[in-house]
């Protein structure tokens, strides 16, 4: 699954926990891998109206043409040297909300908790605290942890696994426990992830010292 990337504006390494720009990304925006990024974004909302509506074969349909959609731009981005600043934050922008959907639409049904999907997006309300800090410092993002990596994944399949339980009740008693099972792992590491983040932008804040700060009125 693609991360963000924007690259900073000091150069420290990656050692001092901050991202270097090392290879061709473009600023173009009409790009066939932009372009199915932006066909992803619109199925969306489609997503979740099915899934609110209880349509869960529909739904998960649209599911396996997003993760087409998701596979191809990047092998078309890295093959045709496409790679571009927007697709960079396109692309993990559309896995996020594919994600808060699938919580927010098994949460209206009652499938899962409340807590969960609060849990979850909280996090990530937190990470983009900790973005906007460290952009006052003149910073872009921190390195994508592999930890958070594998959050991701767990998060990213398990609500799709829960869905096929929903789609299929014959399925459902082996469903249920694996997508469980990804779920709470996922979050609990979704979390986890977050605390390295917060170590290291108390890490680079600590290199750049106070006088980094930038005025917002300029």
């Amino acid at each position: 699954m693609a991360t963000f990337g924007a690259a900073p504006q000091h150069g420290l390494s990656l050692d001092s926990g901050i991202v270097e720009n090392t290879g061709q990304v473009s600023a173009r925006v009409w790009t066939v891998p932009n372009v199915l990024s932006f066909l992803r974004l619109l199925l969306v909302p489609v997503f979740l109206v099915l899934l609110i509506r209880g349509q869960d074969v529909l739904a998960l349909l649209v599911l396996v043409v997003s993760s087409i959609t998701d596979y191809l731009d990047g092998v078309i981005a890295r093959k045709f040297n496409q790679i571009t600043r927007l697709g960079q934050l396109l692309d993990p922008a559309a896995d996020r909300l594919f994600i808060f959907a699938a919580l927010i639409g098994l949460s209206v049904r009652g499938i899962i908790p409340w807590w969960l999907a609060g849990v979850i997006i909280g996090r990530d309300v937190f990470l983009a605290v900790l973005g906007i800090t460290l952009a006052n410092y003149g910073y872009g993002p921190l390195p994508v942890h592999h930890l958070g990596k594998v959050a991701t994944f767990c998060l990213f399949y398990a609500l799709p696994i829960i869905m096929i339980g929903q789609a299929f009740t014959d399925a459902a008693w082996l469903t249920n426990p694996i997508g469980w099972s990804f779920a709470l792992w996922g979050a609990f590491l979704y979390w986890w992830a977050g605390i390295l983040y917060l170590v290291q932008t108390t890490r680079v804040i600590r290199v750049a010292g106070p006088s980094a700060v930038r005025d917002p009125i300029r």
